[in-house]
């Protein structure tokens, strides 16, 4: 996942609700470890709430001050440098400290820092609400787009001028003053209403007291970290924790209830905030002229339509289901087997369990043997050592860093001996941090007068830490995990785009996870995963037998996990397509209906899992986005299977046609330019084992 970046970003973001802040030069930013000099390493290890509060005034103050300027220049005298650059100039200046207190408000430790990097990405969000119906910076876009300059303009200027124009004028321009300003109120509430959804699931505390008996099943070293001193374990929400205990757990009920648990994340507050965020955007498309939500959103996407998401996600429900369907037979033969009496249902909580007994006896795969062989620093050496050669960059890791917590480490990147980059890993869980994984921006790529502002980002994750006695293991998803978020990174960081609102991940919502998807299959090919894949005990390297039962039992369930990514693409949709919020109809009722729809698990009754879909806000009505932008990325990678899995030539193009451009040009060329011809979906259905 990509936390919240978007084709035309700082437009977007007016429109969206995400919040910014920036910094000011004045004479105390030296004092301000939020408001650096360019290309000044951060120091987290001095920032204060205070200098939070401070950045948001300054920023806001710089601003005006600098949009100000903008608008005082005279139709005659418009020119991309004082108009369009300058905006772009105003934007980058925001993101850079709008990004690391959003980072901050998701992992920093102190619980005022998080709640003052709350309260004040709110007020930014309210500020860029004004300025996206800003009647004087639109006129000065427009100006300047009528002007003889834009007709000699090209490539990634001409795209920025003409993207701009449209957002502005499909977000409210044709509005008269009162609509608009009912307009604004509607996006502060959604900015409000946004933030405590996502804070809400992020602060979300519950957790299973599981006994002995309960624990059956489940290894040694994750009993010994969850140990209590009564005698019971505590088993959490967060990923380390639940994705092991529904697997391993012989307790069906145990993981009944912790299925319970996990699927009412947030639901005690977050389902009146949906149905209010569905209403207010729903307001919005009408106020706007659209149908549905989703018509405005998809409008300036790949998709382009509802329509063709329906059509798309349809299409492959049909093609999807019967491998399903031979998925969940499997699963039924397990449990009749398991528990000796006939079965004709297998139950949301029961499907990992059996999937990973079918996994072990009939594959022959053993996922606790599996993950000896994947040590998190070697997992880390082989990636970066992966990463290094496909793109010919160097990590080094920066020692004694400035960071938020002890935990998290900082790397420089280097091409030809030259800085390009740096980056922060954040990998391992604790209390009150964001609990799934994700690329956060921080400092975005862009050209200065000078010099190229070096990008900056940070991957969070939840991966299991090491114990006294037990190094830490990474269950293979987990890898597969990291390789994805580590793909977004490098498409933020690998950036050499001009403008910091076309660069890195800045590219269509439906094209962004992309990069993420096809470097996951690195953690599959055995060429690369001998480079790293080494027993943590002996040192040896994944035997290919192993290996070889990994890639059978890779389908193994495929068409179940598709058709779920279906059914989270499709809620989405129906949400804010086919939904009316106001109606009689429940949010949870949806899920009920959908579910049995469209996957094979029946619903489990007295959960909400809709409270705790985070991509609810920050994807809305663009969840189909991931499957969408696999069929590309399973294409694209079709191209490294023909050519060798470790084919510089090839990565290099990959770098330079995909990774460095960001949105400088339309993403179905950049598809086509790397193909050499028209995409596909025979790479992706393969992929899936039809």
């Amino acid at each position: 996942m990509r936390k919240v970046k978007a084709i035309n970003y700082f437009i977007v973001c007016l429109l969206v609700g995400v919040m910014l802040t920036s910094c000011t030069k004045t004479n105390d930013n030296m004092k301000n470890p939020l408001m650096n000099d360019l290309n000044q390493v951060i120091d987290f290890e001095s920032i204060t709430a205070q200098n939070v509060i401070d950045a948001t005034d300054q920023s806001i103050a710089k601003a005006k001050d600098d949009l100000q300027q903008i608008y005082n220049h005279p139709k005659e005298s418009r020119s991309f440098d004082n108009t369009m650059l300058a905006l772009d100039d105003v934007y980058n200046e925001l993101v850079k400290v709008n990004e690391v207190i959003s980072l901050l408000a998701y992992v920093h430790p102190d619980d005022s820092i998080r709640n003052t990097c709350l309260e004040k990405i709110a007020e930014f969000g309210k500020f860029f609400n004004e300025l996206g119906l800003s009647e004087e910076l639109y006129a000065a876009v427009k100006d300047y787009s009528l002007t003889d300059e834009t007709k000699n303009l090209e490539g990634a200027r001409k795209k920025y001028l003409k993207e701009t124009v449209e957002e502005f004028e499909r977000n409210g321009f044709a509005l008269p003053k009162e609509k608009r300003d009912e307009l604004k109120g509607i996006k502060d509430k959604l900015s409000d209403l946004g933030i405590s959804f996502d804070s809400n699931i992020s602060s979300y505390q519950d957790f299973l007291i599981a006994t002995e008996e309960q624990m059956e099943g489940l290894p040694d070293d994750y009993k010994k970290a969850r140990k209590q001193d009564d005698g019971t374990y505590k088993i959490g929400l967060d990923y380390p924790s639940y994705v092991p205990f529904m697997k391993y757990s012989t307790s069906d009920e145990a993981r009944k209830e912790l299925a319970r648990k996990y699927k009412n994340t947030a639901a005690d507050k977050n389902l009146d905030i949906l149905k209010q965020i569905l209403i207010e955007r729903e307001k919005m498309a009408e106020l706007l002229g659209y149908k549905t939500y989703a018509e405005y959103r998809t409008e300036d996407r790949m998709a382009k339509s509802p329509e063709n998401v329906w059509s798309f996600e349809n299409n492959l429900k049909d093609k999807v289901l019967p491998k399903a369907q031979r998925d969940y037979k499997e699963l039924l033969e397990v449990k009749e087997e398991y528990t000796g009496k006939k079965a004709d249902k297998i139950e949301s909580w029961e499907a990992a369990f059996y999937n990973n007994i079918l996994l072990k006896e009939k594959y022959q795969l053993d996922n606790q043997k599996l993950k000896e062989y994947f040590e998190v620093g070697n997992v880390i050496d082989g990636l970066f050592q992966i990463a290094q050669h496909l793109y010919g960059v160097k990590f080094e890791e920066v020692k004694n860093p400035s960071v938020w917590h002890e935990d998290v480490k900082f790397y420089e990147v280097k091409e030809e001996g030259k800085l390009i980059a740096r980056f922060y890993l954040d990998l391992y869980p604790r209390d009150n941090k964001y609990n799934h994984a994700a690329m956060f921006g921080m400092i975005p790529g862009k050209m200065m007068e000078n010099e190229y502002q070096i990008p900056t980002a940070s991957l969070v994750c939840n991966f299991p830490k090491a114990t006294e006695d037990m190094p830490a293991l990474m269950p293979h998803n987990d890898v597969e995990t990291f390789f994805h978020e580590f793909g977004h990174l490098m498409h933020d960081l690998l950036t050499k785009a001009d403008l910091a609102s076309q660069a890195g991940t800045n590219v269509a919502r439906d094209f962004v996870e992309m990069p993420s998807q096809i470097f996951e299959n690195w953690a599959w090919d055995y060429e690369s995963l001998s480079l790293f894949a080494k027993h943590y005990k002996t040192g040896e390297v994944l035997p290919k037998k192993m290996h070889d039962k990994m890639v059978a039992a890779k389908n193994v369930g495929s068409g179940l996990h598709v058709l779920q990514q279906i059914f989270y693409g499709t809620l989405d949709m129906t949400y804010h397509d086919k939904y009316d919020p106001e109606g009689e109809q429940s949010t949870t009722e949806v899920v009920r209906q959908l579910q049995s729809e469209i996957t094979l698990y029946p619903f489990q009754e007295g959960t909400h899992f809709e409270a705790g879909f985070g991509h609810l806000n920050g994807y809305a009505a663009g969840y189909y986005s991931y499957l969408w932008a696999l069929v590309y990325a399973e294409d694209m990678f079709s191209v490294f299977e023909q050519n060798g899995i470790m084919n510089q030539e090839l990565g290099l193009k990959l770098k330079q046609v995909v990774l460095e451009r960001g949105s400088t040009v339309d993403e179905m060329e950049i598809v086509k330019e790397f193909l050499d011809r028209e995409p596909n979906e025979k790479a992706f259905l393969k992929s899936i084992g039809l």
